[in-house]
């Protein structure tokens, strides 16, 4: 199925209804969307210097991509769990080893994905060719944010890039991943529909009566980049602001929050007391669990800032999303128009969406 977004919004519909609702369609995004894209896999804090060896799957159940992250004396490299011989899959732990061994039939491979011994191959011609090494991932590091990509269709500077020039300044090897603020959650609507209200701040004066107190909504503003977004929440009030630098090009306002969109599943809230990062897991058309992971920097600035109460705000969005998950399905109901003043990043995703689908 293909879906055209037309590129002048004044012109534009949105997705239609079926995007949301077609098991084939979400299925066909794993590959189409998910594989061609970069996704944040933890800070380096998170991977602890006493191990050298730590697996990871990209969506379990979606995407489905056994990674594994090892620490060699070059630095972190970021390589496929899977067996070579017959696609075993390698670690299923943390720990520290010396060496790589599959447990099925002991093919060794070295921290850097060289395979090293096979047994009960010394006579195979040919052997060892390049595909029987360990496939290995492009591994991206932001400031102790690690971020990874089974085929990128983008090189990851294009995100990079905006997050040095906004948010660089701050001072990132401070941030520490703060478990009891981070949380996950259950919500019953599609993946994309989560991005599509993230993605607006025209909502806020009418589910989140709190966060629309702290923010100044009329100046509230939305930058497009090409494969990722930015609403700036400028304050109303006491709230706590960024101290920026002169020479940022945001000097002189009132920055509450910079709200990052990394496509196609990931926001990245700045805040003046750390980062909240929210990652959407897709597990069906209408399941998605959204990972809330808080890196905190300044205790001190979290009682009168945006973000405080994450909770909260959560619970508001997961209401209206899901309602609107529901609303989907009306006969009645094909696809909206878009406000040309207010959802520019809502457009923006959709176009994307139908760039990689088709």
């Amino acid at each position: 199925m293909a879906y055209s977004i037309h590129e002048n919004i004044k012109q534009a519909s949105t997705m239609p209804a079926d995007f949301y609702l077609d098991s084939e369609v979400f299925t066909r995004s794993a590959e189409s969307i998910f594989a061609r894209s970069w996704h944040f896999i933890g800070q380096s804090a998170e991977y602890p210097a006493t191990l050298n060896a730590f697996p990871h799957t990209l969506y379990p159940g979606f995407l489905e991509e056994p990674i594994l992250l090892t620490r060699t004396p070059e630095g972190m490299r970021c390589l496929s769990n899977v067996c070579t011989h017959r696609g075993n899959l390698l670690m299923a732990d943390a720990g520290k080893h010396r060496q790589i061994v599959c447990g099925y039939h002991g093919r060794r491979f070295s921290l850097e994905g060289q395979m090293t011994h096979m047994p009960e191959f010394g006579e195979v011609e040919d052997f060892p060719a390049a595909c029987d090494h360990l496939a290995q991932y492009p591994l991206e590091n932001w400031n102790g944010f690690y971020f990874t990509s089974p085929q990128p269709a983008f090189p990851f500077s294009e995100i990079a890039e905006v997050l040095d020039h906004k948010v660089g300044f701050l001072p990132w090897e401070e941030f520490r991943f703060d478990a009891t603020r981070s949380r996950d959650y259950l919500v019953k609507a599609h993946w994309a529909l989560y991005c599509d209200n993230y993605l607006e701040g025209f909502h806020i004066p009418f589910v989140h009566p709190d966060l629309n107190a702290l923010l100044d909504f009329g100046s509230y503003y939305t930058e497009l980049y090409p494969y990722l977004n930015l609403q700036v929440g400028l304050a109303d009030g006491a709230t706590e602001v960024f101290e920026l630098p002169r020479d940022h090009e945001d000097y002189g306002k009132q920055v509450a929050a910079y709200y990052f969109w990394i496509f196609p599943n990931q926001m990245w809230n700045v805040y003046p007391w750390g980062l909240s990062v929210n990652v959407l897991q897709p597990l069906g058309p209408a399941r998605t669990k959204v990972s809330f992971l808080s890196y905190v920097w300044d205790e001190s600035k979290l009682a009168e800032s945006a973000g405080a109460d994450l909770d909260k705000v959560e619970r508001e969005d997961e209401a209206v999303v899901e309602a609107v998950q529901r609303g989907l399905r009306s006969r009645h109901y094909t696809r909206g128009r878009y406000s040309p003043t207010r959802e520019q990043g809502v457009h923006h995703f959709h176009r994307l969406l139908s760039q990689f689908l088709d």
